[in-house]
């Protein structure tokens, strides 16, 4: 560990080293969509070694538990181990610790670890439950399977970066699409038009649907975003291809059935797979989460506020089937998902943590 790492650790507290060099071997070990079994081994054997009774789900998921086995209550912390694809070398700059996953979401998935162990003596009539969820940022396949297996806890918490004093409330749906269209080669110079030019008329009237459609909306929250992912053509010298990969963020109370249906309409021949849907998921702002989590933030010195998000996670899914009092809460700056700068600083991660294991506390004793 650096210096810097070092030196923020030791001022944090007894546990601040032994945490930081958690977080770095987490950040060392890639786990992309459909490839956590590595990840998800080294998870096992260091929650048990933390006291967690743990063990892998049929859909792969890591499933452990502190506090009283027995108990009526269940607190989750459903986080996920798997990340988009790209190694960034795990290394720090100043207080700044890079990596992938760093943000999303491994920073928040160990602090949920780490937390939970922290807290594990005083919960005496509640379990507190930590889920380390595979294909989040493919399929949604681990969350899929606990919407569909495991009974609706008491309280659930999210994992995914808010920043250590702000609370996500909710994230926006998804549409993923494809279009494709073949149709008989013809010359350059003829009057027919081509499969790529039936794209873009196809890709404008969505977006002429979608600015209709948000005039007079507030905030991005309420906008219907589509997003052109992947355009290409080819030809095999008898037929022309084109290929389109479309992605529709969405907002609440969203139809997507008409949506489809006015696709279908303009589709003009090309054949539409639409791939997975996720509506738009709000969890209400007075529970007991919230005012817990709160509570934590100021006692911290924070500020707290209140962000709803305009990407998707596993809130989407298990959301609408737990019906349980529900936020997203986890250290990193969500602006640096998904890139090559992705890092948390040492110090968020630290004060997540405390957060965290002050807002169990304040649950398990029925807030």
């Amino acid at each position: 560990m650096r210096k810097s790492a070092v030196s923020v650790a030791k001022r944090t507290g007894d546990h601040g080293e032994a945490d930081i060099e958690f977080l770095e071997r987490l950040l060392s070990i890639p786990s992309p969509s459909g490839g956590e079994d590595i990840f998800a081994d080294f998870l096992v054997t260091q929650m048990r070694k933390r006291g967690f009774l743990v063990h892998r789900d049929d859909a792969g998921n890591v499933v452990g538990s502190v506090g009283n086995p027995a108990a009526d209550r269940e607190i989750v912390l459903l986080g996920h181990m798997d990340t988009v694809p790209g190694f960034i070398t795990v290394r720090w700059d100043g207080d700044k610790l890079y990596g992938r996953g760093a943000v999303d979401a491994k920073g928040p998935l160990a602090a949920f670890v780490l937390a939970a162990a922290r807290v594990a003596p005083v919960l005496n009539e509640v379990k507190v439950t930590v889920i380390g969820a595979v294909e989040e940022e493919s399929h949604g396949w681990g969350a899929h399977y606990l919407a569909e297996t495991m009974p609706a806890p008491e309280y659930a918490i999210i994992g995914e970066p808010s920043a250590w004093d702000s609370i996500t409330l909710g994230y926006k749906g998804m549409l993923n699409m494809e279009y494709r269209l073949m149709q008989p080669g013809g010359h350059s110079a003829g009057e027919a038009p081509g499969p790529a030019e039936h794209a873009v008329t196809f890709w404008n009237r969505l977006r002429r649907y979608a600015f209709a459609h948000n005039q007079g909306s507030t905030g991005r929250f309420n906008t219907l975003d589509p997003a052109l992912r992947d355009l290409h053509t080819y030809a095999d010298g008898l037929y022309d291809y084109v290929e389109m990969n479309i992605v529709a963020r969405l907002p609440p109370a969203f139809s997507v059935d008409e949506l489809q249906a006015y696709m279908e309409a303009w589709s003009n021949g090309a054949e539409l797979r639409f791939l997975g849907c996720d509506p738009a998921y709000q969890a209400e702002k007075n529970t007991a989460p919230v005012r817990a989590l709160l509570r934590a933030i100021r006692a911290e010195g924070g500020k707290p506020r209140f962000k709803l998000k305009t990407g998707t996670s596993d809130m989407n899914t298990v959301g609408p089937v737990w019906e349980c009092p529900m936020v997203a809460y986890g250290p990193g700056d969500s602006s640096l998902d998904h890139t090559p700068r992705e890092h948390i600083e040492g110090q968020e991660f630290h004060r997540s943590i405390r957060i965290l294991s002050q807002a169990l506390k304040t649950l398990a004793a029925r807030d």
